[in-house]
């Protein structure tokens, strides 16, 4: 119980920034230690837009995916035909002795990833792209207009 007047603090965990790193021969990766501890040892690997990859922890992947998707219509087509392309590409990652993180190839593809890479954070999630495709990204997005936009969303 909470005296009256005093504050209760709270620790608010996000994934925020941007790092860069390097794929192995083998296809895989290391997460920056603050993105490790936030995802956790294993977590949910799948195809993001955009040509990314995103990252969620099980619980994010769970609650972002599979809470909102029990309640919905198995006879849907739209959001049968969303699920189709988004759910058979997800990858239930674990970190290997040494930290690496092993990126299978359907995902690899998917964001045409080679060798170096970026990884984003983005609050709830992460996003792994590859570096060259990302610079092309922002060079092709007006930082100004997409950061108003935010306004839509009471941000």
């Amino acid at each position: 119980m909470v005296a009256s007047g005093q504050k209760i603090c709270y620790t608010i965990h996000m994934l925020i920034g941007t790092h860069f790193h390097t794929v192995d021969d083998k296809g895989r990766f290391r997460l920056p230690p603050k993105f490790k501890s936030e995802l956790g040892e294993s977590f949910v690997l799948v195809k993001g837009v955009d040509g990314c990859v995103y990252a969620f922890s099980e619980e994010g992947f769970k609650t972002h995916f599979a809470d909102k998707l029990g309640s919905q219509s198995v006879v849907d087509k739209d959001l049968l035909k969303s699920l189709r392309h988004l759910l058979p590409s997800a990858y239930e990652a674990e970190t290997d002795n040494q930290g690496r993180v092993p990126l299978p190839s359907h995902l690899k593809e998917h964001a045409g990833i080679t060798k170096e890479i970026a990884i984003l954070g983005m609050v709830g999630h992460v996003e792994i792209w590859d570096k060259e495709r990302w610079a092309r990204y922002q060079d092709g997005s007006e930082f100004d207009a997409a950061v108003s936009a935010l306004k839509e969303y009471k941000i």
